[in-house]
């Protein structure tokens, strides 16, 4: 197994998803909590590039980007698998994991942190693009089939950090709804339910967040 390692942020999605994927597959892993405003000079040495969290450094090696490590991960442990086996369905989980990446989390956040005819824009924006993942996870349990799979991890912050924002933010009911979105709405309470989500998910989170809210900073 080696030595494993993860470069990571208490409340970051991104992080979470590397060690809800260690955990799927029964990997030990020693946690290294990074503070983003003042980046360590292991962190600048692992990921010069980007200089962003996660990085997961398996026997010194470093590998940044939270989509790329999963599949690395799936490809080096043994365990529940990540992606699907068959070429197709393998294309297409990676096709709609990038979608909630390059799509849905900018919007979502854009709706969340911007004001006036912007957060509008951004709001109509998210509730169409959220549409296509309400189609894809029609008629399933989860994206993965029975079981969480790469996309169900990938969309953790859809799950459950935007809920939690939406709450601070005043955004509950404008962006995911039963009405537009009843398949996915169903997801996010199944995908919350499970055990495995919730020993993944920072509990506290909500609570800093709203210590941490200032509105003031905030306005149009």
């Amino acid at each position: 197994m080696g030595e494993v390692k993860v470069l990571g942020g208490w409340g970051s999605p991104f992080s979470r998803r590397v060690e809800m994927a260690l955990k799927l597959k029964g990997v030990d892993y020693e946690y290294i909590e990074e503070d983003v405003s003042n980046k360590s000079p292991l962190l600048l040495k692992n990921n010069p590039v980007h200089k962003k969290l996660p990085v997961l450094l398996h026997n010194g090696h470093p590998i940044a980007e939270s989509l790329v490590i999963l599949e690395y991960i799936d490809e080096t442990w043994d365990g529940p698998p990540i992606l699907p086996k068959d070429p197709y369905e393998r294309s297409k989980a990676r096709f709609w994991a990038k979608f909630v990446d390059d799509q849905c989390l900018p919007a979502m956040w854009k709706a969340c942190w911007s004001r006036g005819e912007e957060r509008e824009k951004a709001k109509e924006e998210a509730v169409e693009l959220l549409k296509f993942l309400d189609s894809e996870i029609k008629g399933k349990k989860m994206f993965g089939g029975d079981n969480i799979g790469v996309v169900d991890i990938a969309a953790n912050f859809i799950a459950y950090w935007f809920g939690i924002i939406a709450e601070v933010v005043g955004l509950v009911d404008d962006v995911i709804t039963k009405e537009k979105h009843p398949s996915l709405c169903k997801w996010i309470e199944e995908y919350n339910k499970c055990s495995f989500v919730k020993e993944n998910v920072p509990r506290n989170w909500l609570r800093n967040l709203r210590g941490e809210w200032d509105p003031s900073c905030h306005r149009r």
